[in-house]
């Protein structure tokens, strides 16, 4: 029984999201299946119809423990299906509702096809004698072969989405393995990885040593720093790291925007940041422990050590901010076409339909391919230039 019939809610919004739209096209379904199925509408029918079934059992699929990582296999399967469900529906409907849904269809097709997509352009060119009623079996043939372009260039530009989003779950968690064998090993061994300060200024033989988690006064001039070290220094020092990260994290969010992406990624981004503050915290005073910095060797209390832990931690902005630009750029990328040279809507507009040719259902001549007064076969603007091919 599935969770609806149950009386049991969806668990997450997309499930009820998606459960309405099978509703929906289910409705559909039934109503063209009262009509009179001459040819193949049988067939698409059927068709029709198990494709709503699965994307129903995708739905409602329980995965258990599973559930954390099988989610995005659930909502593909979902969204997949029914996908393929409103392209066949879009076969069986009268000539009449076909008309009325080309505009949809025109839609998606301009926000996921390229301008100069050979089915964006002749779906364009058809539009108005669509509009009015003058809808052909090639015209139906086109508004199907069209949306399922647009839906599989939404799929692959979600793709990218989702292959992103992985890598960046599997940096993050690659970086707190490494995070926690650090703290590990320091525990372990702490005076291997010491991160402890002997600064100058001492009286006499006497010196004081400055660690993470300590300080040690009046210790003789011999006294190795090293083996002062505690096993918590390198764990605190990471706690510091991810504090001064975290205050990235929140100051990065006035940069992020909603997105109706399914993965995530804004959050998969800012998660990275943290686990990266600790790992640079810890870089960073080992760094001004090897002298490696300029004038900056050695530290003069305690409260200085986790400081400056925190500031490499708030430092690794530097880094995952590239990773923050790539990722509002793939996103940006879902629904944005490229440009073209020309807007074959407008033309579709400002010239009507062309003139129709033998053998042509679409009045488009012998291969449905317009042809401008540029000999190419692509239409131009009023008052545009002709354009040429690249490379003619």
């Amino acid at each position: 029984m599935s969770a609806l019939a149950s009386g049991r809610p969806p668990r997450t919004a997309w499930r009820a999201r998606a459960r309405a739209r099978i509703a929906y096209l289910e409705a559909e379904l039934e109503r063209e299946s009262g009509r009179l199925p001459p040819g193949d509408r049988t067939a698409l029918i059927e068709g029709m119809r198990s494709h709503l079934e699965r994307a129903r059992a995708a739905a409602d699929e329980d995965f258990g423990w599973r559930m954390l990582w099988s989610g995005s296999t659930a909502r593909e399967g979902v969204c997949s299906n029914i996908r393929n469900a409103e392209v066949l529906l879009i076969q069986l409907v009268s000539d009449d509702e076909a008309a009325g849904r080309v505009s949809e269809v025109m839609a998606l097709v301009k926000d996921h096809l390229d301008a100069d997509d050979p089915r964006r352009v002749r779906l364009a060119l058809r539009l108005r004698p669509i509009i009015s009623g003058d809808v052909t079996a090639s015209d139906r043939d086109l508004m199907g072969r069209a949306l399922d372009a647009a839906y599989s260039s939404l799929d692959d530009e979600l793709a990218r989405v989702r292959s992103l989003r992985n890598i960046l779950w599997a940096a993050t968690v690659l970086v707190v393995i490494g995070v926690v064998n650090l703290a590990l090993y320091g525990w372990f061994s702490p005076s291997s990885l010491s991160l402890c300060f002997s600064p100058q200024g001492g009286s006499g033989d006497r010196v004081t040593i400055v660690c993470p988690t300590s300080e040690h006064y009046g210790r003789p001039a011999s006294t190795d720093a090293s083996e002062l070290a505690r096993a918590t220094d390198i764990l605190t020092v990471e706690i510091a790291g991810l504090a001064g990260a975290a205050l990235t994290v929140i100051a990065s969010l006035r940069r992020i925007r909603g997105t109706d992406s399914p993965y995530m990624l804004p959050l998969a981004s800012a998660v990275l940041k943290l686990p990266t503050g600790a790992l640079s915290a810890f870089l960073g005073l080992l760094l001004i422990r090897g002298a490696f910095v300029p004038g900056l060797s050695d530290l003069d209390s305690r409260a200085q050590v986790l400081a400056w832990a925190a500031a490499f931690g708030a430092a690794q902005h530097l880094v995952t901010r590239l990773v923050d630009d790539r990722a509002q750029m793939t996103l940006s990328e879902v629904g944005r076409t490229t440009d073209a040279v020309i807007n074959p809507e407008r033309v579709a507009v400002r010239e009507g339909p062309p003139a129709s040719a033998p053998g042509s259902p679409n009045g488009a001549g012998p291969h449905d391919e317009p042809h401008g007064p540029d000999g190419d076969g692509e239409p131009v603007p009023d008052g545009g230039p002709p354009h040429r091919r690249s490379g003619a």
